[in-house]
């Protein structure tokens, strides 16, 4: 790692000093409190405004985690910091716990923006994010009785990343006019720039209207606006809320972009000179109409004008192929929150009805609903997918109407991770292995893991155990932290098998779970395995998921059952870990020797859990979905367990509509078997019967997402990879192909194609 210039004598000093005492008398608190603010002075001296054009990368959510050791990683005084605290006695990892994890993000989406953010400062660029500031996050997870329970999650302390600005904006909404607050935290690349996170909000929001759980007034926007990511949207107030959620973000970009172009010299007919923006997923989608609406009303722009400058300056990523995440909304909610925008979507509606008679590529549809991915398609210069196969069933299927329109439009661009935070943070021991062998060229250009495949590693027995000594140390560090802070324990000598992820039906934790019954009733049967087998999940479902929330109460109602049976637990242990976030990611990646993927074919657009899991060697258990596809194809057969129908039979079965789930539950013992226990009297007597019926009948009944078809299938893959973790060579050399291959998925290699073919910053 390349060390700043700053020595550990200067550090010590300004530590002191920012502290007010020796640093072996300050508690840990202390200690962040003062290394927090030097990391800023230092990230401040690395910024920089160099390029004419800018990237806006404007998104709903940030997960950015914690940022202290990321932050002194990239700065280069990570280790010189850990030395100095521990030649007085402290503990950097001590330190590290008392930082609160700011609550900006849930899943892939935010964690992909922030590893986005880090490689664009990382590579130089010119390009900073554009969010809202979130006090209380998607919410805090309890669990209560086997079920979800949701709490605020407050991150925001006196002192923090957060930096007060003086930039605020007047935002119109139908009744009144709201005033915004930008708050920016320092995003530092590796060994470059420092770039911005812009995040938006008010300071009329009012913390204390939050009771009972998380609920809230809805209809007091000046209080709420800025409390929760995705507030619930079961009823048609939280529905409202997003529109003004959503549009406060993109008023709030807009009019930013437009005055650093203008201060840079731009007359706004060359804004695309100046500015490109991002739109991750359809949130963001009303920066569009918003754009052109000031260009027209407050810059004096013709409406033909500012549509085709805005059309110049917009790429849409799409991360979705489930029809239900492109968000669709009625016009009487623009209505109510922000008629000053409809007009401008009306005329789009048209322009797009005169050039196209195909109503599937309206922006506003016979039901009145506007369909905002239209909108970032039609009025966009770039749309991309973010796998390979991803990108190919827009093009091929879901998209398809447009991409016989635009056909230039369309591109991939494969999702990648940061490997500062996933790999020299997560996983310092491996680090070091890896340097070892091939010196640290690869922190800054991660295809040079592909050094490690190579017969001094891979036909060396040593090297091979040094590999699993490191595993296994991973795994007794992650035992270790669950019993200390959540009570939980597991023997850190079974087999990790872990699904961590948001939990949705086409995700299939029901499936895992449907297997882990098998396995508990095979066990009961005499069956035991040779090693142990510990299976984790960690996943939030959304608070108006009801079936999500029945997977969830069905794992842990499994969870207690096996905890109190001393026949299966020595051979069996299930786990949900609490409230599961990027801190508990960054314990449960390093430790995990099996990485469950297990999405239904073609649903899935990509993943990064896969990434960060085979880049601290796990290997996957997986469909040939999302980014498995391209992971398959760089680690080969012997090195995935690939299982489960093709992408193309999962696509004809739902064109003809011909699946009955009934039919497999019938026709597969093992099923039937796994699935009655969900309503067996040992399930009853730990769980509630109206939960554990109705996911039974989903099951029966809908099963959305095919988990029957492919179970045996799935079966039969993990009893495989149970089976070869006993030759532990083998075993080891499979880990090292897959870090050896995982160089592909850096972000830093995502954003450099995002430049080249998108945002041409360079």
């Amino acid at each position: 790692m390349v060390e700043h210039t700053m020595t550990k004598e200067t550090l010590e000093n300004r530590l002191t000093a920012l502290c007010g005492k020796e640093i072996s008398a300050c508690s840990e608190k202390e200690l962040y409190t003062g290394l927090l603010s030097l990391v800023q002075e230092m990230a401040k001296d690395k910024e920089s405004n160099q390029g004419k054009k800018k990237l806006y990368y404007i998104s709903a959510e940030f997960l950015i985690g914690k940022l202290l050791s990321n932050n002194m990683i990239n700065l280069g005084i990570y280790d010189t910091v850990k030395n100095l605290l521990e030649e007085n006695g402290k503990s950097l990892s001590a330190v590290e716990e008392t930082e609160p994890e700011p609550s900006l993000g849930n899943g892939g989406l935010g964690r992909l923006a922030a590893c986005f953010l880090d490689s664009i400062a990382t590579l130089g660029l010119n390009g900073d994010g554009v969010g809202l500031n979130y006090h209380f996050g998607l919410f805090k997870q309890l669990f209560k009785d086997n079920k979800q329970a949701e709490e605020p999650n407050p991150w925001i302390e006196n002192t923090s990343w957060l930096t007060k600005t003086d930039v605020t904006y007047k935002i119109p909404y139908k009744n009144f006019t709201l005033t915004s607050r930008m708050y920016d935290i320092e995003v530092t690349g590796y060994n470059n720039r420092t770039n911005k996170l812009h995040l938006f909000d008010m300071e009329t929001v009012d913390e204390s209207i939050v009771e009972d759980g998380i609920s809230f007034d809805k209809t007091d926007i000046a209080k709420n606006l800025t409390l929760f990511l995705y507030p619930d949207d079961s009823d048609k107030e939280g529905r409202i809320l997003r529109i003004y959620q959503q549009y406060f973000m993109v008023s709030n970009a807009a009019r930013l972009i437009l005055d650093e172009a203008i201060t840079k010299g731009s007359t706004l007919y060359d804004l695309a000179d100046y500015a490109v923006i991002q739109i991750n997923d359809t949130h963001p989608t009303m920066v569009i109409p918003e754009l052109i609406r000031l260009l027209t009303t407050e810059h004096g722009m013709e409406m033909d004008d500012a549509i085709e400058i805005v059309s110049h300056c917009c790429a849409y990523t799409n991360h979705t192929i489930l029809a239900e995440a492109l968000e669709k909304w009625p016009v009487e909610f623009f209505k109510e929150a922000v008629p000053q925008l409809l007009p401008i979507m009306e005329v789009l509606d048209d322009k797009v009805r005169r050039k196209f008679d195909d109503p599937s590529v309206y922006i506003i549809d016979k039901n009145d609903l506007v369909h905002m991915a239209h909108i970032d398609i039609h009025y966009g210069f770039s749309v991309n997918g973010v796998a390979a196969l991803h990108t190919d069933i827009l093009k091929e299927t879901e998209l398809n109407n447009f991409y016989k329109l635009y056909p230039k439009k369309f591109n991939n661009k494969t999702n990648g991770i940061t490997f500062r935070r996933w790999l020299l943070h997560s996983n310092p021991e491996l680090t070091d292995f890896i340097t070892g062998f091939i010196g640290d060229g690869f922190k800054k250009d991660a295809e040079e893991l592909k050094k490690l495949d190579t017969p001094v590693i891979t036909k060396n027995l040593k090297q091979l155990y040094r590999l699993l000594d490191i595993k296994a140390q991973k795994k007794a560090e992650l035992a270790k932290y669950l019993e200390e802070t959540q009570g939980i324990t597991i023997n850190p000598d079974s087999i990790f098998d872990i699904q961590i992820k948001r939990l949705h039906e086409y995700k299939r934790q029901q499936m895992n779970a449907l297997y882990l019954i098998h396995k508990y009733l095979e066990i009961k049967k005499g069956k035991k395995p040779t090693t142990p087998i510990t299976a984790i999940f960690g996943a939030k479902a959304a608070p108006a998921y009801i079936i999500a929330k029945d997977i969830i109460h069905m794992i842990l109602c499994l969870q207690q059952i096996i905890d109190k049976d001393p026949e299966v637990k020595p051979y069996l242990n299930v786990v949900m870990v609490n409230n599961y976030n990027v801190t508990l990611a960054e314990k449960l990646i390093p430790a995990c020797d099996i990485s469950e993927q297990i999405s239904l074919a073609s649903k899935e657009a990509s993943g990064t859990g896969n990434m960060k899991f085979m880049l601290n060697g796990a290997v996957t258990l997986g469909t040939d979905d999302g980014a498995n596809v391209e992971i398959h194809e760089l680690v080969g057969d012997d090195n995935i367990y690939i299982f489960g129908d093709s992408s193309e039979t999962v696509i004809e079965r739902y064109k003809k509509a011909n699946y009955c789930s009934k039919d497999y539950y019938d026709a597969d013992p093992a099923i039937k078997e796994a699935v009655d226990f969900i309503i067996s009297k040992k399930m009853l007597a730990v769980g509630d019967k109206e939960n554990l019926e109705r996911l039974y009948k989903e099951l029966l009944t809908k099963d959305w997402f095919m988990t029957f078809p492919d179970f045996k299938s799935y079966c039969e893959a993990k009893e495989k990879a149970f089976a070869d973790y006993e030759d532990r060579t083998l075993w080891a050399r499979k880990m090292l192909v897959n870090i050896s291959q995982a160089g592909y998925f850096s972000s830093d290699r995502t954003i450099g194609e995002y430049d080249r073919d998108i945002w041409k910053l360079r």
